[in-house]
C-alpha cells in the first residue's frame, strides 16, 4: 500500500494561504516534519510504503542564492514554487523542503531512516525525460559534467548530444518571456520542450518550463542510435545509483515510456544488480506497451491509468456500464499484479471534487473495485483518505480539482488532521472521521486477508449479465480465493438502494472450492455475521445502499 505525499503541502500550517503566494506568505512543509509520530499515523491506514513527491531539485521562483544555488528565471517557472517535475539538479533535494537549507541532503537522508524505522519503504521519483529549460548541478560528484555541457548546438540531433535543438533558431514559444524579473529569459538556439514539442514555438499548454532529454533516438527519421551507449544513459544511470545509495526503496519513474524502451533493459538490471530490492514503478499511458515494459523494460510495476482507472472513471460520471470492468481485467490478464492501482494522484482530479464524484463519500465501490480485483499494489493521493477535493484556486494551477504541485500552499482538511504535528482525528468533522476509518479498513483488509493478498480471481459478471435481478449497469461481482480463505465481493454504484440477486456458477464453486448450503458469511466491511445459502445456480439475495459495497468472508 502506497501512500503518495507531496512534503511541500502535506505538514504546511499556514492558515488562509495567498492564491500566488511566495514560500515567504504560504509557508513549506519540510522533510523534518514527517516525525515518528506523523508516520505511525500514516501507518495505521494499513500503509507500509511512501512515495515522497518532488524531493528533487526544481526551477522555482523562490531565490535560494544565499546558500550557492542559481536563481531560475521566472519566466520559464510554472507558479512561485515551481513544478517539481522540471529537474534542475537531479544529484539535490528541493531547498524548500530543508529547515536547515545547507544541510538539506542530510535532512533527506534522516528522513529516509525513519521511515525505515518505522517499518515503511520510501520511494522518490525519477524524471528521465526532461530536465528544467536551464540545468546546473552544484552538487554533482567531481568529475560529473552537466546535461548539455558538451553538445553540438548546430545540431538539431546528435546521438552525442544530450538535448535537442532547433538550430539556428530562438526560443519563441506562446507566453512572454520578459514579463517577471529584470531579465528576459532567451534561449539560443531552441531546445525541444519536454513534451515531444519539436519546435521552438510550443504553446502555453505545452511542457514550457522543460527541456526534452536525447537518448540516441532520432525524432526526424526515427532511427536509433543506441551503440555506443549515449551520454544520456550514461548519466542517468549514475544518478539512479547515486539515490539509490542513500537507501531508498525504489523509483517511481516519471512518464517512462517517453524514454526508449532499450535504455531500462539496459539501466534496470544495472542497478538491481547492487540493489536487488529496489523497485521501478512505471507511469505509462498506453497499454499497448504494458507487456513490453514488464518484460524487456525490467519494471516492477506499471501505472493502470488508461484501464481500470479511466473505467472507473467512466462509470461514475459518464454513465458507463460497471459490466465494462470485465474487459478492463482482461485487458491485463497475466500481468494484473503488475499493476498500480489507485483513484488519485497529483495528475488527476481529486476523487470528492466537482469533475469527479463530486462528493468523496461516494468512493466505496470505486475503492474495492480498485484495491481488491488484483494483488498488485494500490496507492492512495494524500488527503484522499480526508475526503480532499481540491476546491480551492491557488495561483498557478487555478480551480482545476486537482491539489497544486505548483504552488506553495496548505489546505485545511490537512491541517486539522496534522493539528500542528500531533495528528488526530480530534478536529475532523464526522464525513472526515467516517472516510478516514472506512479507507483504514479497506487498505487494512488487503493487507491482512490472503485471499486479497495471494489469491485467485474469479469474475461472477458473465453469468449474472442477463439473469434477473442483477443489473450489470449498475452492479459488479467477483471472487477472490485461496485453497483457505474465499471472499465474494459485491458494488453498487448506483446512487438508489439494490437487492441484488447474485448467481454462482458452478464453475466457481469447483475451482475456489465454494462450501454449499446455508453458510455463515461475514461481511468484512460492516462487521457483522450473515447466512447465506449457496448453491450452484441458485441466486444469493445481497442488499445494498447506493454507493455501497460488501466484501463476504464465507467460513
Amino acid at each position: 500500500m502506497i501512500y503518495q505525499m507531496f512534503p511541500r503541502i502535506f505538514s504546511n500550517t499556514v492558515e488562509n494561504p495567498k492564491p500566488w503566494g511566495t514560500l515567504d506568505e504560504n509557508g513549506s512543509g519540510k522533510l523534518n516534519d514527517l516525525t515518528s509520530k506523523a508516520l505511525r499515523s500514516i501507518k495505521e491506514l494499513g500503509v507500509n510504503c511512501i512515495w515522497l513527491t518532488g524531493v528533487l531539485e526544481h526551477a522555482t521562483k523562490t531565490d535560494f542564492s544565499d546558500y550557492g544555488i542559481r536563481p531560475d528565471n521566472p519566466n520559464v517557472v510554472k507558479g512561485e514554487a515551481g513544478s517539481p517535475y522540471a529537474i534542475k539538479d537531479y544529484y539535490d533535494v528541493d531547498p524548500a523542503l530543508a529547515v536547515d537549507v545547507k544541510n538539506r541532503m542530510k535532512e533527506f537522508e534522516n528522513c529516509v531512516k525513519r521511515i525505515h524505522k518505522e517499518g515503511l519503504k520510501v520511494l522518490i521519483d525519477f524524471v528521465p525525460n526532461h530536465t528544467a529549460r536551464v540545468y546546473h548541478s552544484d552538487s554533482a560528484p567531481s568529475g560529473v559534467k552537466d546535461f548539455g555541457a558538451d553538445d553540438d548546438i548546430t545540431m538539431g540531433f546528435s546521438e552525442r548530444n544530450n538535448y535537442y535543438y532547433i538550430p539556428f533558431q530562438q526560443f519563441c514559444p506562446e507566453i512572454p518571456l520578459d514579463a517577471e524579473g529584470e531579465t528576459p529569459y532567451v534561449e539560443f538556439p531552441a531546445k525541444a520542450t519536454g513534451n515531444d514539442c519539436f519546435n521552438a514555438f510550443c504553446g502555453k499548454n505545452d511542457w514550457y518550463e522543460t527541456v526534452k532529454l536525447n537518448y540516441g533516438h532520432d525524432y526526424g527519421d526515427w532511427s536509433d542510435h543506441f551503440d555506443p551507449i549515449p551520454d544520456t544513459w550514461i548519466k542517468m544511470l549514475a544518478i539512479l545509483r547515486f539515490w539509490a545509495s542513500k537507501g531508498i526503496d525504489g523509483f517511481r519513474c516519471d512518464m517512462c515510456f517517453m524514454v526508449p524502451l532499450p535504455f531500462w533493459h539496459w539501466a534496470i538490471p544495472q542497478v538491481k544488480k547492487d540493489y536487488p530490492d529496489i523497485l521501478f514503478i512505471g507511469e505509462i499511458y498506453d497499454v499497448g506497451q504494458y507487456r513490453p515494459f514488464l518484460e524487456y523494460g525490467c519494471f516492477d510495476y506499471l501505472y493502470d491509468k488508461v484501464n481500470l482507472y479511466d473505467t472507473l472513471v467512466d462509470i461514475e460520471i459518464h454513465n458507463h456500464s460497471a459490466a465494462r470492468l470485465t474487459g478492463a481485467w482482461q485487458t491485463v490478464d497475466g500481468i494484473g499484479d503488475s499493476m498500480l492501482n489507485f483513484l488519485e494522484n497529483h495528475d488527476e482530479v481529486r476523487f470528492g471534487s466537482k469533475a469527479y464524484a463530486g462528493n468523496p463519500a461516494n468512493v466505496l465501490p470505486s475503492l474495492v473495485v480498485s484495491s481488491m480485483i488484483s494483488k498488485g499494489p494500490y496507492m492512495i493521493y494524500y488527503g484522499q483518505e480526508l475526503g480532499e477535493s481540491a476546491k480551492d484556486n491557488e495561483g498557478f494551477a487555478g480551480d482545476n480539482d486537482r491539489t497544486t504541485i505548483f504552488d506553495y500552499w496548505s489546505y485545511d482538511t490537512l491541517r486539522r488532521w496534522w493539528n500542528n504535528g500531533n495528528p488526530s482525528d480530534k478536529k475532523l468533522k464526522p464525513q472526515e472521521k467516517w472516510l478516514r476509518n472506512m479507507y483504514q479498513k479497506v487498505l487494512r483488509m488487503c493487507n491482512s486477508e490472503s485471499a486479497l493478498r495471494e489469491g485467485k480471481f474469479f469474475d461472477l459478471m458473465y453469468v449474472n449479465l442477463q439473469h434477473e435481478g442483477f443489473n450489470p449497469h449498475s452492479q459488479f461481482a467477483f471472487i477472490r480465493y485461496t485453497e483457505k480463505s474465499i471472499l465474494l465481493i459485491a458494488v453498487n454504484f448506483d446512487n438508489a438502494s439494490a437487492d441484488m440477486k447474485v448467481v454462482i456458477p458452478r464453475l466457481a464453486f469447483d475451482m475456489a472450492a465454494l462450501p454449499e448450503g446455508d453458510i455463515e458469511a461475514e461481511d468484512l466491511l460492516c462487521e457483522h455475521n450473515q447466512v447465506l445459502t449457496l448453491s450452484p445456480d441458485k441466486a444469493i439475495r445481497i442488499q445494498l445502499k447506493g454507493k455501497d459495497a460488501v466484501v463476504f468472508r464465507i467460513k
